[in-house]
């Protein structure tokens, strides 16, 4: 049986196919596609397409599992207009079954009509699923491109506090912060320099891409969101743009003043996330931290190592590849479940 799970986020839909037989995984194959969703959720039917088909022929698929974060863009007035906009999209594609995760349970399409905020927002129900076999009492933290998860688990079982981003936004579960499409200066007010500490320029100048592709922390082919500029993805072409935030540019930085302020950056992003997980930590008693996504190593890792915590990886069970669509895994493998 051949099941693809798909997470249709704001910026990125990635997918899954995990081909099981006798109820074990015999092998897993992903991929992913940038997508922004506030300006072109009309390829949305396309691009779903698109992916499996890089994969296998869509014949071969049983059984289609979907998430969804991408319901909060501006494109959508509502969450609730978004989840069923997309839902749409999705029934519209497929001959085989499809079904939703949702917070508390997987969902028909008859169901997500009925409640369609219960599926907004729930990939991570989907990420614990792998997380919790992994280890049965933890707290997983992860940080793809846009926000970071920081989910407790006890006796292999979740138990986050809140069940929407409003909600978890409020309880250290929720960090809206990522590995490449954040503004820095949405978490960085000032910069030390020289001897002198430099206030940011709040525009939309440089995102956290820019800071690990500098640093060398991603690669080219990480680097899978628009430019803020709308120009290239070099090293150069970073800097260039981290510079801007102090007003300055590359005549007037040099490449060591560039490499200080992107580490700055990069260490106040960790304490950001740190903040989070502390909250969590403190909370529910847990000391034990299994990190995933794309920054699972330069973000995650760190963040509990800043607080004394023990950590283990996704990666020691996963491809890194694997690790950065766990939501698309974790939704494959809920959505053959729920065939039984």
């Amino acid at each position: 049986m051949k099941v693809a799970g798909f997470d249709i986020g704001g910026a990125n839909t990635d997918l899954a196919i995990i081909d099981f037989e006798n109820d074990e995984i015999k092998e897993i194959k992903t991929d992913f596609e940038y997508l922004p969703m506030w300006s072109d959720n009309n390829r949305l039917g396309n691009v779903l397409i698109d992916l499996i088909e890089k994969i296998c022929p869509l014949e071969e698929i049983d059984a289609v599992g979907i998430s969804m974060t991408a319901e909060l863009v501006d494109a959508f007035e509502t969450k609730t207009e978004g989840v069923l906009d997309i839902a749409t999209t999705c029934e519209k594609l497929f001959e085989c079954p499809v079904a939703y995760i949702g917070v508390d349970k997987v969902l028909s399409l008859a169901e997500l009509v009925q409640n369609p905020i219960e599926v907004a927002a729930a990939n991570w129900i989907a990420t614990s699923q792998i997380i919790a076999e992994i280890e049965k009492d933890c707290i997983f933290v992860d940080t793809g491109s846009t926000t970071t998860d920081i989910i407790p688990i006890k006796d292999g079982r979740e138990c986050a506090k809140g069940r929407t981003d409003f909600e978890r936004s409020a309880t250290g579960e929720l960090v809206y912060t990522g590995t490449l499409r954040t503004n820095l200066t949405s978490f960085v007010d000032s910069v030390p320099l020289n001897g002198n500490q430099y206030r940011v320029a709040s525009e939309l100048f440089a995102s956290t891409a820019d800071v690990y592709n500098v640093l060398g922390l991603i690669s080219e082919d990480d680097f899978t969101c628009a430019t803020c500029d709308g120009a290239g993805k070099s090293k150069e072409d970073s800097a260039r743009r981290i510079s801007r935030i102090l007003c300055a540019d590359l005549d007037i930085l040099s490449k060591e003043d560039i490499l200080e302020i992107a580490d700055y950056i990069h260490k106040e992003q960790v304490k950001q996330i740190a903040s989070g997980l502390k909250d969590v930590s403190d909370r529910e008693g847990l000391t034990k931290v299994v990190v995933t996504g794309l920054g699972k190593d330069i973000l995650c890792a760190e963040a509990a190592r800043l607080l004394g915590l023990e950590v283990k990886s996704m990666g020691d069970y996963y491809t890194d590849d694997e690790c950065t669509v766990a939501p698309a895994i974790g939704t494959a493998i809920m959505m053959k479940n729920y065939l039984k």
